[in-house]
């Protein structure tokens, strides 16, 4: 690429940038952990990207784990997704009319997903979540959602809540600006309780119109689903009339192909995607089962519309992008480079004698400040964040772009070598040793 990388934690035109920023984008930033607050820095803005790298606007050259939160998991600039990109914008960027690029992304996602009969392209995973809850609602006729402590499904009103000061309470409001008597209809439970879900069926007995989980959380770091735990919700949402929808934003074609639910073997009544299956731009989907499916307009009462649904570029970007990942060998790859990231890590902190859990499932993984296992968000609050904010510093000087935050997963690419794997894991010993 000839880029001319400059030694790491150079950020002087980062911070003037930042300055710039911060007089016309509320905190500087489009999305609120981009920031940087979490870790006391000052962002990095970035220039450029290709494979496993990325290069700020001071010439730093980083191994990325950030990925764009995910949906890079071919690598920065694939030639494939530039080309087809490239050739679709020629054509014209957008249409407002359907496309037949747009039936044979549905056909993918279809295929790819036995519990998704029919599927609706929207532009963000926040969208896909909200049509979702509307989606269930409106099928069963009744108004409580339940979702899962720590788990996070988008900005909407419904999903930024926070638990009751009881055992399947319903909620309060986390965010200013979201009416209390929305936030009320969504009960919180913990992730991994299976017990006090149970009571919230019991406790709100013919009023939950679906349960919304991440089957992976991943937006509280990785935490794991316990065995036999969404096989139990299944079964509940099942006896009960509720509609279950797997929330796959992240896990969605990242674990599996077929996700998390093809990992655990559920199939989840709605589905919603994003991030992998936009192939680097925006774009996002809900689907499921046809009869719920069929409920939104113009088939059905469940109104939902958006100007650049199934954009022309973004499906442009999203069909190779699912093409390439078709071959099983791609994961078989992930499995073995995150393996070996995640083995790494644990080693180099045993030998600085730095207790970490690290949770891992396929190609994304969190290492967490610990020697507790991290079940759900009570333990992942309970984990050492100065630790990890002296650890994301001291990797970033070192060249390793870790999320900034500790709440968040790291992502393994195709693109990411063995020297990529072995420079960040000889990174990660010398920042254990320093933060001791």
């Amino acid at each position: 690429m000839g880029e001319q990388s400059k030694q790491p934690g150079c950020c002087k035109r980062s911070e003037l940038a930042y300055e710039r920023a911060f007089r016309v984008i509320p905190g500087g930033v489009n999305s609120p952990v981009r920031a940087f607050r979490e870790v006391q820095l000052c962002p990095v803005f970035i220039r450029s990207a290709r494979g496993s790298r990325i290069w700020d606007i001071d010439g730093s050259e980083y191994i990325d784990y950030v990925g764009s939160w995910g949906p890079m998991i071919l690598g920065h600039a694939h030639p494939a997704v530039v080309s087809a990109v490239q050739q679709a914008a020629a054509l014209g960027t957008s249409y407002g009319a359907p496309t037949e690029g747009e039936v044979e992304l549905a056909q993918r996602i279809c295929s790819a997903y036995p519990s998704i009969q029919k599927v609706r392209l929207v532009s963000s995973g926040t969208e896909a979540a909200m049509t979702a809850a509307r989606l269930a609602r409106a099928y069963t006729g009744k108004d409580i959602l339940i979702k899962m402590i720590g788990c996070y499904h988008g900005h909407c009103d419904s999903m930024l809540v926070k638990a009751g000061s009881g055992v399947a309470e319903l909620s309060t409001a986390s965010s200013a600006g979201v009416p209390a008597d929305l936030a009320a209809k969504t009960v919180t439970v913990a992730y991994n309780d299976i017990h006090t879900l149970t009571l919230a069926f019991k406790k709100h007995q013919g009023q939950i119109a679906g349960v919304l989980i991440e089957p992976v959380a991943a937006n509280m770091g990785v935490v794991l689903p316990q065995p036999g735990y969404l096989q139990q919700i299944r079964q509940l949402c099942s006896e009960q009339n509720a509609v279950l929808v797997f929330d796959e934003v992240i896990t969605g074609f990242r674990v599996a192909f077929g996700g998390a639910q093809q990992l655990y073997g559920i199939q989840p009544d709605l589905t919603c995607l994003g991030k992998i299956v936009g192939g680097g731009l925006p774009c996002a989907a809900v689907g499921g089962r046809q009869d719920i499916m069929d409920m939104l307009a113009p088939l059905g009462p469940v109104y939902q519309a958006g100007t650049l649904s199934g954009n022309p570029l973004a499906v442009a970007a999203a069909n190779p992008s699912l093409n390439l990942l078709q071959d099983p060998a791609c994961y078989q790859k992930l499995e073995q480079s995150a393996a070996a990231l995640a083995e790494g890590l644990a080693d180099a902190a045993r030998k600085a004698a730095i207790p970490v859990t690290i949770n891992r499932v396929g190609s994304i993984m969190t290492c967490f400040f610990t020697d507790r296992p991290v079940q759900n968000f009570d333990d992942v609050k309970a984990c050492n964040m100065p630790r990890f904010k002296a650890f994301f510093a001291a990797m970033l000087q070192q060249g390793i772009y870790l999320a900034p935050s500790a709440f968040e997963a790291m992502f393994v690419s195709l693109a990411h070598t063995t020297e990529d794997i072995e420079k960040t894991v000889s990174a990660a010993y010398n920042a254990f040793r320093k933060i001791l």
